[in-house]
């Protein structure tokens, strides 16, 4: 899969006459190499400082819009304050759904379209043919709900 993306964003680049940068490989890998984490723009600047300690900010940015122009990455918001970015999975009809921890901040990907009826009647009554959509689950992952069940246990 990785190599796929590679060749196409190489390819993309060349059609829009853009140059395949050093700069623009390493922010695509830190994104490839690090698929389902959800990566801020910071976390992916210091991923890519890491091996490329030239790198500046400013370029991670503007390479991260490129990845989006050209469809190969989106930005998804948590309502953390920071913008996230995980690869487009050709292979997805929709966008995957998110739970997001309100405790531990920890995000995990629901693979299964939940809506699918949903949509389905959507269309029947109103004509409307939803495309695509975005759902985000807030609530405790498993993991914090035995830390604080836990801690209740401790206080008795």
């Amino acid at each position: 899969m990785e190599k796929k993306i590679v060749k196409n964003f190489e390819e993309k680049l060349r059609n829009k006459g853009y140059r395949n940068t050093e700069q623009r490989q390493a922010v695509l890998s830190a994104i490839i190499d690090n698929q389902g984490r959800h990566l801020s723009t910071e976390e992916i600047y210091d991923i890519v400082k890491a091996n490329s300690p030239d790198i500046g900010l400013a370029t991670v940015y503007r390479t991260l819009l490129l990845l989006e122009e050209m469809n190969l990455i989106h930005k998804v918001d948590f309502n953390d304050g920071r913008s996230r970015y995980e690869l487009n999975k050709s292979n997805e009809e929709h966008l995957h759904h998110h739970l997001v921890c309100t405790q531990c901040g920890s995000i995990h990907e629901v693979k299964d379209d939940l809506l699918e009826q949903l949509e389905k009647q959507i269309h029947e009554k109103n004509g409307f043919l939803v495309t695509n959509h975005s759902v985000k689950f807030y609530g405790l992952c498993s993991e914090c709900q035995k830390n604080n069940s836990q801690k209740t246990y401790q206080k008795t």
